[in-house]
């Protein structure tokens, strides 16, 4: 349980920025509270999900995530919801619209861009939505002003009856810095109070609220200028002001102690007055922002001009001192100084792998052997590793749950070439409940002849490990209602003898189930059954190890993938026909081994047993 769980009013804790708004969250009154996880923003929920007098669950998707903090709101409650940044655009439709309807209850969004793109497809910048939504956006620096603006973001909601973002970015949420906490506030739930005029959106209902929405904004303008969370910074160098917001001002104030600054912590509206009021003050405004040029673009469309942006500044990735020092420099006609930048250091590359004995690696070793036959549309989750070595055996990964649809278009648009190719889809068990169950319906539909693989290892795996509706278990990890995925599909059309249910484990069977069902045209489910070896459902059995006089080095057992195995020796071997032979000599970790036998199937010669050779009774 985290130390801010329990933590008295007033107490300096060191804590992360997702858990600095948990408690945030927790101390303003908020009842509701839901979220899918997605890194950097997943321990906020995993957090908050720990307090008492509230309600939190995993949601199956964001855009649900978010219905149900509505839901909250509209019934009166402080309602919360999470998401990392991609995650809002799957919620997108229950956003835009409302930010028209308004909130009862404090509705407060928490968005995590992946600044540097660490975990993530793309860099979205979410302070997009701000604009987009016309909402008011606030942006933390650090943990202490992550808690801060949790709480005053409930009270900015219920002032001016708007959905608030708290925008952060991976460096917000995990970095750890000292928070003073205080306590919870009461605060009372009135209920949902029937008004068709304002909650049923039809057309003639919602353009009656837009001009309360124009309105709005003008009024979050003046409060934006106004504001404490913005913040005009004196400085003694005034060749160069700093507008900027967010962790890109701790390295803005890094990097250039003595320039004056203008902090945004109240984003959007932009204060255009206080930016104003810095210009006069400097020889030249550079706007430092992660990581699309929004607050310049805003600038110079209020008419100043001459402001500097992404002209010196990257558009992409963290802004740190050793980005900032030598673009400034360079720009003002200094020399760079031999210590502005960070040493670099350049580790052993460890390129991602699976687990030992993940239950995904037999799918892609049978997949790898079949590759020249077949085209194999991936998804988002750990298993988007079967990309790389040693399978390579996925083509696309595009978002969430868009293997099934992507397939569905391979399939409808084969060529001269592909018309003899299987179309295979791989999508996780989280991933297929998150956004993959519409796809597999239009597969049924419009009769795609597409096999889709549901891999279930029964958690949310890439993100940590979370329980879903596929696992058993809640939030807390309270029994929760199981989702049969072989009944699911059959509701979802697909033929009852269309369907398959094996363990990944066994090579063979994998191999002969795959190569059975892409030979049979029309829409086929093969679903793994391996809990995650690093889930609570998972048993480790014995380890195994390899008989060096036995092993031929013909390699079979690397190409599982297992990180367990590694190659002890090579020899080139020169064939009678002249050509050579690469022969690797392997050995298993048994302390990473956890004997689930894949590499055992593999090897011909039988050259891998168990660690601890069976007793035989007497």
């Amino acid at each position: 349980m985290s130390a801010a769980v329990k933590a008295k009013p007033q107490s300096r804790l060191l804590l992360s920025g997702n858990d600095a708004i948990a408690r945030g969250v927790w101390e303003a009154g908020a009842k509701v509270a839901a979220a899918y996880p997605g890194t950097p923003s997943t321990e906020i929920l995993e957090s908050l999900s720990q307090y008492p007098d509230l309600y939190a669950e995993w949601s199956v998707n964001e855009k649900v995530a978010l219905e149900v903090a509505i839901g909250g709101s509209m019934s009166g409650a402080r309602s919360f919801c999470a998401m990392k940044h991609v995650g809002l655009n799957v919620a997108s439709d229950a956003f835009m619209t409302i930010t028209v309807a308004g909130v009862v209850g404090g509705l407060v969004i928490a968005v995590a861009d992946d600044v540097g793109m660490s975990s993530s497809q793309n860099e979205q910048d979410s302070r997009f939505w701000g604009r987009f939504g016309h909402v008011p956006l606030l942006e933390p620096a650090d943990s202490q002003e992550a808690y801060e603006m949790a709480k005053y973001a409930f009270e900015l909601s219920e002032a001016y009856n708007t959905p608030v973002i708290l925008r952060l970015t991976t460096r917000v949420c995990h970095v750890k810095a000292v928070v003073q906490v205080g306590e919870r506030a009461a605060h009372d739930i009135t209920g949902f109070k029937s008004d068709a005029r304002r909650w049923v959106m039809t057309p003639a209902n919602a353009k009656g609220r837009l001009p309360d929405q124009i309105a709005r904004e003008g009024k979050l303008q003046a409060l934006a200028e106004v504001s404490p969370l913005n913040v005009l910074e004196p400085g003694s160098d005034r060749r160069v002001g700093f507008v900027t917001s967010g962790p890109a001002y701790m390295h803005v104030r890094e990097s250039f102690p003595d320039a004056p600054v203008l902090k945004l912590g109240f984003s959007y509206p932009v204060p255009m007055a206080l930016v104003e009021k810095l210009a006069a003050q400097v020889d030249h405004l550079v706007v430092a922002e992660e990581t699309e040029p929004l607050l310049e673009h805003d600038i110079k469309a209020a008419g100043l001009l001459t402001i500097h942006g992404k002209d010196l500044l990257p558009r992409l990735g963290e802004l740190t001192p050793n980005v900032l020092i030598p673009a400034i420099k360079t720009f003002l006609g200094e020399p760079i100084p031999p210590t502005s930048t960070y040493p670099k250091f350049d580790p052993f590359p460890r390129p991602p792998t699976m687990c030992a004995a993940c239950p995904h690696m037999g799918v892609y070793y049978s997949l790898a052997r079949m590759r020249k036959k077949v085209q194999i549309s991936g998804d988002i989750g750990c298993y988007t590793l079967g990309a790389g070595h040693p399978w390579n055996a996925l083509d696309t990964t595009i978002s969430m749950g868009a293997s099934m649809g992507i397939a569905l278009g391979m399939d409808k648009a084969r060529s001269e070439e592909t018309k003899d190719k299987a179309v295979v889809a791989v999508i996780g068990d989280s991933t297929f409940l998150h956004m993959g169950m519409q796809g597999m319906l239009d597969i049924v539909y419009n009769r795609g002849n597409v096999t889709t693989l549901i891999l279930d290892n029964r958690t949310t795996g890439m993100t940590g490990g979370q329980n879903h509706a596929g696992t058993g278990k809640g939030l807390k990890g309270d029994d929760a209602p199981r989702v049969d995925f072989v009944k699911l599909v059959e509701a979802l059309g697909v033929a009852p003898e269309r369907i398959r249910k094996i363990d990944p484990y066994q090579l063979p069977v994998v191999f002969k189930t795959i190569k059975q069902e892409i030979e049979t045209p029309g829409p086929s489910v093969i679903i793994t059954d391996r809990p995650c070896v690093l889930s609570e459902f998972y048993h480790k059995i014995e380890p195994y190890r390899v008989v060096d006089e036995d092993c031929t080095g013909c390699g079979n057992c690397i190409n599982v993938g297992c990180p367990a195995i590694t190659v002890k020796r090579s020899e080139s071997k020169l064939r009678p026909d002249g050509k050579t032979n690469e022969l690797k000599f392997t050995t298993i970790d048994t302390a990473m081994c956890t004997g689930c036998h894949m590499c055992v199937e593999s090897c011909g010669p039988k050259a891998i047993v168990l660690a601890k050779p069976v007793a035989v009774a007497e």
